[in-house]
């Protein structure tokens, strides 16, 4: 039987006893639009939040009638956008996901319906539903042909950073289909899809094209910045870049991950020369109130970074001088200052009991980290602790530290290292012969 949505509502209507004067004021719909709705030739439209109110008024779920409501949005191949999109909407708040999959097609019929699909898209990004913005992406990037056109490189930057996690094989595939689009983007979205691809792959412990981007970012934050400032000396028209941070911000960012990239590399000499970069931004000309809270900021780092260089480069005179200066940084910043010197610890052979002890309370509080760079340090400080405790000697606190490597790794889904963190049990196997040959020469 053929079903309609005037006839359902009809239906209802009639079952409850309902006269439209009645309806009306139950519904706050006027009498006249809803005699004009549901008996005009042609009827009146109905807007999807009438159907909601007459949903609760009748005693339906929301979303009842939804798998009717697309004729009252396309109709003999033209589509009324202004009851479209809220009718999608509607169908990502109340799950009626069947209803968006059924109604993707018909609009499809029309290649230039793909702009709708993207805004969209962008209006539910811009009001925080990120996850529920992904699928309306997805079918931009399915239907459109021309790679290079705006909307769908802008889809593939906004699933970039939507679908990134802590999953690191997810998050290298999303760098693998993201990373050619990069430099299709506007210059204000490309300094921080640049940013976010470093800062992914310094988590993901590739350094050399951590690096790379690194690079790419540090000559398009120049570039950006000259251009800004020779439009303000010359007192050009038109707005300036719009960026999510501050310009500064990812100036000094290029240069950050250039000199920690290179750290991670042992090139400690050669990162020394770009944190002397960001150590002092003061000089930048377009700086506001913003601006100069992310020097300050950098400041800070640098100071960090600058200790962090000197431990792993073998300066162990500094090691309490740069303990005091983390007994003042947030959580996440001591960590990374632990990782340097537990690093140096276990390289140069020295005892940092009384600093482990010092800060037991941060170290317990580790696992508070969720999001990728924090769980790839905490991964990395682990398995310094693990080779530090079972070179002291003490077997069962290096299986333990071991232990905790392999659940980190697990949870990160880096699993092709959990041979690296199992060869740790080696210890054990060359304690046990030292034993076995005292014992043997004891006999």
């Amino acid at each position: 039987m053929y079903r309609s949505l005037r006839s359902e509502i009809e239906q209802n209507r009639k079952k409850h006893g309902y006269t439209l004067s009645k309806l009306g004021e139950l519904t706050g719909i006027n009498p006249g639009s809803l005699s004009e709705i549901l008996n005009g030739n042609p009827p009146r439209a109905i807007t999807i939040g009438q159907l909601d109110t007459l949903a609760k008024v009748f005693g339906h779920d929301p979303g009842w009638l939804y798998e009717l409501y697309p004729e009252e949005c396309i109709s003999e191949g033209r589509i009324s956008r202004p009851r479209l999109i809220p009718y999608l909407i509607r169908c990502v708040e109340v799950g009626r996901k069947d209803c968006i999959e059924a109604t993707v097609p018909q609009m499809m019929e029309n290649p230039k319906n793909i702009m709708i699909l993207f805004a969209l898209a962008e209006q539910l990004y811009e009001k925080g539903q990120r996850k529920e913005s992904v699928p309306f992406y997805n079918y931009v990037i399915e239907n459109e042909k021309d790679s290079y056109s705006d909307h769908f490189v802008m889809s593939q930057y906004r699933l970039f950073r939507v679908v990134l996690g802590t999953n690191a094989e997810e998050n290298w595939e999303n760098v693998i289909r993201f990373s050619p689009y990069r430099n299709r983007l506007p210059e204000n979205y490309q300094l921080d899809a640049l940013f976010q691809l470093a800062k992914i792959c310094f988590a993901l412990q590739k350094w050399e094209r951590s690096e790379q981007y690194a690079d790419e970012l540090r000559l398009l934050a120049d570039t950006v910045y000259r251009h800004e400032l020779d439009r303000m000396k010359r007192k050009k028209k038109g707005e300036s870049l719009k960026t999510e941070r501050h310009l500064v911000y990812y100036y000094g960012l290029g240069h950050l991950y250039k000199s920690v990239s290179l750290e991670m590399q042992g090139l400690y000499e050669e990162a020394k020369k770009y944190v002397q970069v960001y150590a002092d931004l003061g000089w930048f000309e377009l700086l506001d109130e913003d601006g100069r809270k992310e020097v300050e900021r950098f400041k800070v780092w640098a100071k960090a970074n600058s200790y962090t260089l000197e431990v792993l480069s073998g300066n162990t005179s500094i090691i309490e001088e740069y303990a005091d200066y983390l007994d003042n940084l947030p959580t996440n910043e001591v960590l990374a200052g632990l990782n340097a010197i537990m690093k140096s610890a276990n390289t140069y052979h020295f005892c940092v009991d009384e600093i482990l002890e010092r800060f037991a309370s941060q170290i317990a509080s580790f696992d508070q980290f969720t999001e990728a760079i924090g769980l790839d340090r905490h991964l990395r400080f682990r398995y310094q602790m693990a080779i530090y405790e079972f070179g002291k000697g003490r077997m069962e606190r290096g299986i333990e530290e071991t232990i905790y490597c392999l659940s980190l790794a697990d949870l990160l889904n880096r699993h092709d290292e959990a041979l690296t963190y199992i060869t740790l049990f080696g210890w054990l196997g060359n304690l046990n012969k030292r034993i076995g040959n005292q014992n043997e020469l004891g006999g």
